[in-house]
């Protein structure tokens, strides 16, 4: 015990003396230390570390101030600090167990009073990077956590705030995001967090006592979210409340000058994390704009918790989710009208929550680990210089095939290579599921293969051009051949006799207009040619002249046409009438020349 008190009271660093002084006293039989050894040395740290804390009751000083000289710098250390940071290079370099260390400073904290145990704390925070490192924080991590937790029981959470945020920032920095201890995994509410108030109304006071009662055991229901969701009464009562506070606020306006007088950013010194409750206070904390926003923003929590999914889609119904979306747009309403800044207040509020959401998925899925590890960049040797590849063609791809074409030349021009398949080859898998004893479900069609229909169609207009004018009537199905479709299935897209015989019909009306058309070009032809043009008119007239005789001739024989025979004669009548209306004109025309060219002969 002796020869580490003169240990640390040695200058200089401790790697200069710390092993060499650990070998003197254990004598361990190799060079790394024995778990019995380790429980030796350890115990004999543990017996030092509660002497020098003793004498440094009995001296008055502080602890971690205890054996510094008046003399000495700042930047001395006593004699506690010191042993601290001997242990701490041993456990650092592996030449003893690494939990040592964590258990010096547990001991350390249960020995101290609360304004020693920030001293203590602040070296902690001051050695945070190489107790996190992994060698050490796998070995000692349980016993911070159960240090830092034994230190938040005895502090108060309401005279101690920020020791407390030290303390969970320590926490939170020390622990990877996806250590499952560091997060409430099950969600489970500290209900033992009760909000006590008057149950009778004061003497002597002017004061709605009903209000200030609705007012305050809606804590009640923040501080246990999960009886609003199984317990449909609670929430009916919660939701009475809420209506009348709200009320109240709308009817119940800040203006800026209230919102100016209640900063909290300049009297940030005087924030505390619960409010008093006195019924005395109630009017001037309804004029207190963060007292509001403390209200409403608890509202919100509230609400984004009973809006999780997966928690209570069974229990909640539709009238609950209706109640909670139009209470929540009207506690946002009345966050963003309260001063000062209430726009920028509600936009920090909605970004953390949705942040939040995050965070609620990641633990409800397991806490995943999400961390990845950096990647180790390769550098070069020195003064080697890392040339880039060069192709022939841009790419290693390219060039590849190119080289491929110079030892295979037939590649491109084998006629196996690009081969378009039969029509009834390509429609064969549609047809199948068209067949409805396949059984082949609708989602899995073909029909809904937009490639697949493109090049079908392409193909059809190629090789089946009465089967590709179907794709506008019956769609991609009716483009498939007849005879690839079973029965019941072929009538569907079967074309109807009486269609077809229209359709030829006409046609035949068609045909017979585009001849007319013809005559009707070549006639002035006749007005140049003169009396050679009035012999052709003759005799081309003559054969449709006898064609409407005969078809007049056949009517007057047969009776009263049919309207089917009407309709296949009127086509022949009109041609022959035009016939000879074009002979009559042929011939004034032809009187006319002749007229002119008489006295000149």
């Amino acid at each position: 015990m002796e020869d580490f008190r003169r240990v640390i009271l040695q200058p200089g660093p401790p790697e200069s003396f710390a092993l060499q002084a650990v070998q003197e006293v254990i004598k361990p039989q190799k060079a790394k230390l024995a778990q019995d050894e380790n429980q030796l040395l350890e115990n004999m740290l543990r017996t030092l570390l509660q002497e020098l804390v003793s004498s440094a009751v009995q001296s008055g000083e502080e602890i971690m101030q205890y054996g510094k000289s008046i003399d000495d710098d700042d930047n001395a250390q006593g004699v506690i600090p010191r042993l601290l940071d001997i242990v701490l290079y041993l456990c650092e370099k592996e030449h003893v167990e690494g939990g040592m260390i964590f258990q010096l400073l547990e001991d350390l904290t249960e020995m101290s009073t609360m304004r020693n145990c920030k001293d203590v704390f602040r070296y902690i925070e001051s050695k945070q990077d190489i107790l996190g490192k992994q060698e050490l924080f796998s070995r000692g991590k349980l016993v911070m956590l159960r240090t830092c937790n034994q230190l938040l029981r005895r502090l108060s959470k309401a005279n101690d705030v920020v020791f407390c945020g030290r303390i969970l920032m320590f926490l939170a920095h020390f622990f990877p995001l996806s250590e499952r201890s560091a997060v409430n995994i099950k969600g489970v509410f500290n209900t033992s967090n009760q909000t006590k108030f008057e149950k009778d109304p004061p003497e002597g006071i002017a004061l709605d006592f009903n209000f200030y009662k609705t007012l305050w055991s809606l804590q009640e229901y923040f501080c246990n979210p999960v009886s609003l969701s199984t317990t449909p009464i609670k929430w009916q009562k919660f939701t009475s409340s809420l209506m009348v506070v709200l009320n109240t606020f709308e009817a119940q306006p800040l203006s800026e000058e209230e919102g100016a007088g209640n900063n909290l950013e300049e009297e940030g010194t005087t924030f505390n994390i619960k409010y008093l409750t006195s019924s005395k206070l109630m009017g001037l904390e309804l004029k207190d704009p963060s007292f509001r926003r403390h209200i409403l923003l608890q509202c919100l929590i509230l609400f984004d918790y009973l809006k999780a999914p997966g928690k209570n889609d069974k229990d909640s119904s539709e009238s609950m989710k209706e109640e909670i979306k139009s209470c929540e747009d009207r506690v946002k309403k009345l966050l963003e009208v309260t001063p000062p800044k209430g726009k920028d207040f509600l936009h920090c509020i909605e970004h953390i929550l949705e942040r939040e959401k995050n965070w609620v998925w990641w633990k409800r899925d397991g806490c995943p680990p999400f961390e990845k590890q950096p990647i180790e960049k390769k550098t070069a040797q020195d003064g080697v210089k890392k040339r880039r590849p060069r192709w022939r063609l841009g790419n290693k791809e390219l060039s590849q095939l190119w080289k491929w074409a110079d030892q295979n030349p037939n590649a491109l021009t084998d006629p196996q290579r690009v081969r378009t398949p039969a029509i009834t080859d390509y429609w064969k898998p549609l047809a199948e599921d068209m067949d409805e004893s396949a059984g082949i479900e609708a989602e899995y069609h073909h029909k809904n293969n937009r490639v697949y229909c493109w090049k079908g169609l392409r193909f059809s207009a190629r090789q089946d051009l009465e089967g590709f004018s179907k794709f506008t009537e019956h769609g991609i199905e009716g483009v498939v051949p007849l005879e690839l479709l079973p029965p019941e299935v072929r009538s569907k897209f079967q074309g109807k006799p009486n269609d077809r015989s229209k359709r030829a019909k006409k046609e035949d009306t068609k045909n017979a207009s585009h001849q007319v058309d013809e005559s009707q070009i070549a006639t002035p032809a006749s007005e140049i040619d003169g009396e050679g043009t009035r012999a052709d008119t003759d005799a081309s007239a003559a054969p449709m002249d006898t064609d409407a005789m005969a078809a007049s001739g056949n009517n007057s024989q047969g009776g009263t046409p049919t309207p089917d025979e009407h309709q296949k004669q009127s086509p022949d009548i009109d041609v022959g009438q035009e016939a000879g209306q074009l002979e009559a004109d042929a011939e004034v025309e032809a009187g006319m020349i002749d007229g002119e060219t008489d006295p000149e002969t």
